[in-house]
């Protein structure tokens, strides 16, 4: 019987089970991949928007030769916490089920079954990436994550977005010598692209070295092709060998929806206190993105982090 069980391994979920430590609380984190598996998956060249001291968990300095951390810099980081606080995580085990019984909650997992008296989601959301939910997005040239550019040196590669991810994978890719088309459903670059990386795109659509298709939707991907729907009513068709669909990212609710916790079906989120950030649910609590839904953009590892403090001081008021 666990004080606390803690679903993702990623900051958020790390910082909770260190609380949960410090106050003599016993937990386990259940974790479906590695340590922080999310950043596992970031492009693999990939800084940090925030600065180390932003990044920290437990009380324990965030070194960095740079001001804006690497993606290795921050797995052998978040590494190092979770081996200093000889945290208790399993990993590899997907959490199936959870379900409340009387005044204690069930984990049903693809490993074994747990008893706890909480449970805290913190399982992000990047694992589930939004479809585009068309004829071709399921060829093996299209992808939803991007990783590094190499591979695609002289080959013709559209990505779709024009946020962050695409932005930077957009100026990647046409450094490293892919021919780049970028398309956007809205006429303009989105705002929320980082203030040094916008200038840039901007500079290398104008001057003709990325292709830009603004006012765009993608209606069907083909082995060697792709088309759009322009303005709603233009269609073009251009050759193409690689598709980077980078349009962003939701969360799993179906957890929650099981477990019988509230749900706002306006923007996919669990409805819960923002002094505590337990649910409807008594003792089900959530932390980092999850608790945004698709406002991802609103929670990040640096107030993600701070969740934890609030979950286990209720945890220990209760």
């Amino acid at each position: 019987m666990f004080d606390i069980i803690i679903i993702g391994a990623g900051p958020s979920g790390l910082s909770v089970a260190i609380e949960s430590q410090k106050n003599n609380l016993n937990s386990l984190i259940i974790e479906k991949g590695g340590i922080v598996n999310s950043i596992q998956n970031f492009p693999a060249e990939m800084s940090f928007f925030s600065t180390p001291e932003l990044l920290e968990i437990g009380n324990l300095p965030f070194t960095s030769s740079q001001m804006r951390p690497t993606r290795v810099e921050g797995l052998e980081y978040y590494t190092r916490v979770a081996k200093y606080y000889d945290l208790k995580i399993n990993y590899f085990e997907n959490v199936l089920s959870v379900e409340k019984i009387n005044n204690y909650f069930e984990v049903k997992t693809s490993k074994s079954i747990y008893k706890t008296a909480n449970v805290v989601l913190a399982s992000g959301y990047y694992d589930n990436p939004n479809r585009l939910n068309i004829n071709g997005e399921e060829l093996e040239k299209v992808s939803h994550y991007y990783n590094e550019p190499y591979k695609f040196y002289q080959q013709k590669v559209a990505v779709i977005g024009a946020k962050n991810s695409a932005a930077i994978a957009a100026l990647e890719l046409f450094r490293h010598g892919a021919e780049v088309t970028l398309i956007h459903r809205q006429e303009k670059l989105s705002d929320s692209i980082k203030y040094w990386i916008k200038p840039d795109l901007e500079n290398r659509i104008a001057e003709g070295a990325i292709k830009f298709y603004s006012n765009s939707i993608v209606t069907e991907i083909r082995k060697t092709e792709i088309e759009i729907l322009q303005n709603k009513k233009e269609k073009i068709i251009f050759e193409n060998d690689f598709v980077f669909a980078l349009i962003g990212y939701h969360p799993n609710i179906s957890l929650l929806e099981n477990a019988k916790v509230e749900i706002d079906k306006t923007i996919f989120a669990p409805i819960y206190n923002s002094e505590t950030y337990e649910t409807s649910l008594k003792g089900f609590f959530v932390a980092g993105s999850i608790a945004a839904g698709i406002n991802n953009n609103k929670i990040f590892i640096e107030n993600g982090r701070e969740h934890g403090k609030k979950i286990i001081n209720q945890i220990k008021n209760q």
